[in-house]
């Protein structure tokens, strides 16, 4: 039977969070997946909650950046299921190769990796538990993505030079949950190719493999500008409630 395991890459320090003027100013120097939301926890935090919980993931590792002095204050550094944590690279695809080259002491091939970002604490478990049954017998894997909805131009300059046709649009979410040995070849590859990737599905892609979609909610949110930490936080009490 195949294990789950955990990438949480946590290294970036969240540039467009502090590119403008915002409400939090005792925070503004802190990375955005260590500001606190309205619970008490910090946004990785809650995301690690979340995940963590879930009984089918058996271990984690989290890609933290070299200077980190934050997370060692967390108490899931010393969470059983933290198998260890690794200093993140240049890129997201950098920080998740180097935790999948950590992993390769616990996981085999056929193992499943999911890889969340540290800026989705909304993620809801039950969408989580259906990503892995709609992929459990899938050779390769795929991801939580919603269907566009909105009106896309395509412009440049600020001047729209066409509209783009949105019926096969889907915007990606986390996690992306993949085979292990299939992913760490497909990020070796790209990245020994010099290729740049956002996701792990698109280093997928790059070595012409298939991924699955699996619908998600419009609240998976990623926490990239200060508005959407009120929108997190909402959307975080809105499940409390249920």
């Amino acid at each position: 039977m195949s294990s789950y395991y955990l990438i949480i890459p946590a290294s970036g320090v969240g540039t467009r969070m502090h590119s403008e003027k915002n409400n939090l100013d005792e925070q503004t120097k802190t990375p955005k997946q260590y500001l606190k939301l309205d619970n008490g926890l910090t946004i990785l935090d809650q995301t690690l909650t979340t995940l963590l919980n879930i009984d089918k993931i058996k271990g984690c590792i989290i890609a933290i950046a070299k200077e980190d002095r934050l997370f060692a204050k967390s108490a899931f550094n010393s969470h059983p299921k933290l198998l260890t944590t690794v200093i993140g690279g240049k890129e997201r695809m950098h920080s998740v190769f180097n935790a999948l080259k950590a992993l390769t002491t616990f996981a085999k091939d056929d193992d499943w990796v999911l890889v969340h970002d540290s800026a989705r604490p909304c993620v809801k478990v039950l969408e989580i538990i259906n990503l892995m049954e709609q992929l459990k017998h899938h050779v390769t894997g795929g991801l939580l993505a919603t269907k566009v909805v909105d009106t896309i131009k395509q412009a440049d300059n600020n001047i729209v030079n066409t509209t783009i046709d949105r019926s096969n649009l889907w915007q990606a979410q986390t996690p992306q949950m993949y085979r292990f040995g299939v992913l760490l070849k497909a990020l070796n590859t790209t990245i020994k190719n010099g290729t740049n990737i956002t996701d792990e599905a698109s280093a997928i892609e790059y070595l012409g493999l298939e991924s699955i979609l699996v619908k998600s909610s419009k609240s998976n949110i990623k926490i990239t500008n200060p508005e959407d930490l009120a929108l997190a936080n909402f959307y975080l009490t809105q499940y409390q409630k249920k």
